[in-house]
């Protein structure tokens, strides 16, 4: 039960040949495709990606890269948007204080409008952080000590205590092609030993293709190839993690069915 976990199935270098995108990852295997949003522009068109093919699912958010652009959005358009049956999660947000796009506080600003979604609607917070780590934590342990809410750090590549703290507050972890990386040494060690419970994989299609597709434009077929590479890295094979990582899915994305 491979799932894609995070994917841009409409950004540019995937949209143009979305179909025949697809059908190559299903005939890897892959079984499911959450299409995540990163502007309030994009969210009719991820939506009806997802209405119209049923093992994709949408997500409802905007980037921190494009909190400036929407500093004014409040939870009222994310709880509507959020009521369709195909959108599974909020997000992605969170903090990117690497290119710093947007302003620092508007972007936490936004991030605890999420959060409060989250928690007001029951779906997945899917949370991006970069160079962030200590307000992305303070944040989240202040949210939490307000009322609980799911979610999960997309695209790791954080430290051994920031993963520590998630998984102590309850978050689940997805990996990324950036696992497969000669210089992600530090990254392999911390996935090697995530509980198994708590661990999700993901292209973030059309970025960061795995080895041994360096230099392409990712697609959701290379998911498997993640997959494959965490699975050896954690002493099992492809098939068992693909079973695991999915039943993981189904269990925090609880309004995704196939």
């Amino acid at each position: 039960m491979l799932i894609d976990s995070h994917c841009h199935l409409n950004y540019k270098g995937l949209v143009e040949d979305q179909a025949e995108i697809l059908a190559r990852a299903r005939k890897t295997g892959v079984k499911g495709f959450l299409n995540i949003s990163t502007r309030q522009c994009e969210w009719n068109e991820i939506v009806a990606t997802a209405e119209r093919e049923s093992d994709v699912w949408a997500s409802i958010g905007i980037h921190p890269h494009e909190a400036d652009q929407h500093s004014d959005l409040g939870e009222a358009a994310l709880l509507e948007a959020a009521a369709n049956p195909r959108v599974i999660g909020i997000g992605e947000t969170g903090l990117d204080y690497y290119y710093d796009h947007s302003d620092r506080q508007v972007q936490q600003d936004l991030f605890r409008v999420h959060i409060g979604v989250a928690r007001e609607t029951g779906l997945p917070l899917i949370v991006h952080t970069r160079d962030a780590e200590d307000d992305t934590i303070r944040i989240i342990e202040e949210e939490m000590g307000k009322g609980a809410f799911p979610a999960l750090i997309h695209c790791f590549t954080a430290s051994a205590p920031f993963a520590a703290r998630m998984l102590e507050l309850g978050l689940t972890i997805s990996i990324s092609g950036i696992v497969t990386f000669k210089n992600a040494k530090d990254l392999q060690a911390i996935v090697a030993n995530l509980p198994e419970d708590r661990l999700l994989v993901e292209t973030d299609a059309p970025f960061l293709a795995p080895v041994p597709h360096r230099g392409k434009t990712c697609e959701p077929a290379f998911v498997a190839d993640t997959c494959a590479f965490v699975a050896d890295l954690r002493g099992t094979s492809k098939e068992a993690l693909a079973d695991r990582t999915g039943t993981n899915f189904f269990k925090l994305f609880s309004k995704a069915s196939l």
